[in-house]
């Protein structure tokens, strides 16, 4: 153990003398200290995922410099409960428990953060279906998972939290089948892209959505966390536009209780109820006003009269935007894609996402290095709140 703190360290000496146009705190921090009794919600998708199984354990114990952005990130935000997307599972939970080390030893001179409580449940990357649903004839892909992935526990989703966690409920066996008016992938002719076998076995959760019962002051925070399909990556028929939509969609239906049809994972019905305090995190893959995917349902997910939207923003995208592709095709794009959205139980005390701006040595952290993002193409979005 001394060892590898000894590496994780030079490793990011070694990060800051490449990478930063001044020392770690020649600027002030861009996330303003929250109210003493606020508590700080974030959602990152840390782009933590890795091509092999083991792959990101490795990383981790080596201070891998993306790693170490990542967790820099994190550690000059402090939320008290944070949603990561894309952060490799494995059956041992190794790499989960390798980051919350390392965010607890601190990195970059910062102080530690220990997330004594974490979540990283069942999900349906990479977990083999049996049936083709891609389309291209074989049923062994990645694309055959019930959630994209090249091993079982790619792109997962973890929850980890300064607060005790309750029993967790977690919808991701949901048949995307079982919702009524699911939005079924046609072909061009008008007939089904899947056949009726793998319409019927097909999961609706690209990863999963759960209910995560966190105990604050004041109450229970249920943090309703997913990570939807991007609405890319597939043909005429838009199975992944229209997955990502239902998946939207998945998540208005947990907050208004759903009807006869929805029930989670242990056959327990219905979802959230009416006076419950709820926080809406992801990266739901979706921007109501550009980029692809459907965009009536996560318009109507923002306009939903149970959530409140605090429309963070941030002095690299003054305009809310949330992640960064600078090599799409067609030229650059940002859009707004990541959320955390608080319900009307809660006083919004402050929101913002991490992105400095330009001339800002903190950009190193947002920025390329070698031509690839430094940390992520997505940005850390927090939000402090306190129950009215």
């Amino acid at each position: 153990m001394a060892g590898r703190r000894l590496i994780r360290r030079l490793a990011a000496a070694a990060l800051a003398l490449v990478m930063a146009a001044g020392p770690a705190h020649a600027a002030d921090p861009p996330v303003p200290p929250r109210a003493g009794d606020a508590v700080r919600v974030a959602q990152f998708n840390a782009a933590m995922a890795r091509k092999g199984a083991g792959v990101l354990i490795r990383d981790i114990a080596r201070g891998d410099p993306q790693v170490l952005a990542v967790a820099e990130i994190i550690l000059r935000v402090r939320p008290d409960i944070l949603l990561i997307n894309e952060l490799d599972a494995d059956p041992e939970g190794r790499a989960l428990a390798g980051f919350r080390n390392l965010l607890a030893e601190g990195v970059a001179g910062l102080d530690g953060l220990d997330y004594a409580h974490a979540h990283q449940g069942p999900q349906n990357v990479g977990i083999p279906s049996g049936h083709d649903l891609d389309g291209d004839g074989r049923s062994m892909g990645p694309g055959d998972a019930f959630g994209f992935g090249r091993f079982p526990g790619q792109y997962a989703m973890a929850v980890l939290s300064r607060f005790p966690l309750g029993a967790v409920r977690s919808f991701a066996r949901l048949r995307w089948a079982a919702m009524p008016g699911a939005r079924r992938p046609v072909k061009p002719d008008g007939t089904p892209f899947h056949a009726d076998a793998a319409w019927q076995a097909m999961r609706l959760s690209s990863k999963a959505h759960w209910i995560v019962p966190v105990a604050i002051e004041g109450g229970t925070l249920h943090l309703l966390a997913a990570h939807p399909t991007p609405p890319v990556f597939d043909g005429p028929e838009d199975r992944n536009g229209r997955r990502n939509a239902d998946e939207i969609r998945l998540i208005r239906e947990i907050l208004g209780a759903g009807g006869d049809w929805l029930a989670d994972d242990t056959g327990r019905p219905g979802g959230l109820g009416p006076a419950d305090l709820v926080v809406v995190a992801g990266d739901l893959n979706a921007d109501p006003d550009g980029g692809d995917g459907i965009r009536a349902e996560i318009a109507a997910l923002l306009a939903d009269p149970r959530l409140q939207d605090p429309a963070p923003a941030s002095p690299g995208a003054p305009g809310g935007q949330t992640a960064d592709w600078p090599d799409a095709p067609g030229g650059p794009i940002s859009l707004r894609v990541d959320y955390v959205l608080p319900s009307t139980g809660f006083e919004v005390l402050g929101a913002g996402v991490f992105w400095p701006g330009r001339g800002d040595p903190l950009a190193r952290l947002t920025g390329l290095r070698k031509r690839r993002p430094a940390s992520s193409d997505h940005r850390l979005v927090w939000v402090d709140l306190r129950p009215r």
